[in-house]
């Protein structure tokens, strides 16, 4: 080879400290977009929530795959992070539109427990069956590529068994918890409200009980 054409580059602090913000930026954006995106197409911000919620747990364990093994963060890392944003994402829309659909199935009759329970063994098969392929072809990648292949495919496997996990274990657990609370508060609401409107009503009847004592004890007066 000739050395001519070697070439060699330095990456400075600024600029690795400026790759950190952009790759932080990218995140946030795409994590905010997804947010928007699924509260208008399933109606329901606690659907929006927990998918990022699970989102949020992806990018820290990825993000702790690179601080344990001291990899540099570049433009690398921001496909990367983008990449298990995306692909975590997609199975998780999934078990939320089984769960959209299987509360409408249901109606008055449904159960949470049930209904969380039965639409990820519907979509458990798919979830695996995508999973291990997409991580077969990145560990084949992985396995013969350059150095630069490596640095890619490595911290997108972690993340592709995290979103996984993520997708499967906790997005639907978040969904069932955060919808439970929000129905035992209504619940709370209205019966206080419902004791409210009765202790008013005593309390009308009462009053109104007084004045006709009073007027009979009046009436005896005179």
């Amino acid at each position: 080879m000739d050395e001519a054409e070697i070439t060699a580059e330095s990456i400075s602090a600024a600029v690795s400290s400026e790759m950190k913000k952009d790759a932080v930026v990218a995140v946030v954006i795409a994590t905010i977009c997804m947010l928007i995106y699924i509260w208008f197409r399933f109606s329901d911000v606690r659907f929006a929530a927990s998918a990022v919620l699970a989102l949020l747990h992806d990018v820290l364990v990825v993000l702790t795959f690179y601080a344990a093994f001291k990899w540099s963060v570049g433009s690398t890392f921001i496909a990367c992070m983008l990449t298990i944003v995306g692909y975590s994402i997609n199975a998780t829309i999934v078990i939320f539109d089984r769960i959209r659909e299987n509360l409408k199935e249901m109606g008055s009759r449904r159960n949470l427990v049930e209904v969380v329970n039965a639409s990820i063994t519907q979509t458990l098969t798919r979830s695996i069956n995508t999973s291990l392929t997409t991580f077969i072809m990145v560990f084949v990648l992985f396995i013969l590529g350059v150095s630069s292949i490596r640095e890619f495919a490595l911290p997108l496997m972690v993340g592709i068994v995290c979103g996984t996990y993520s997708s499967v274990c906790v997005t639907g657990a978040l969904w069932y918890v955060m919808t439970t609370y929000s129905q035992n508060k209504k619940a709370k609401e209205k019966a206080e409200a419902k004791e409210a409107k009765k202790a008013e009503k005593a309390e009308k009847a009462g009053k109104k009980a007084e004045k006709a004592e009073k007027a009979e004890i009046k009436a005896k007066e005179q």
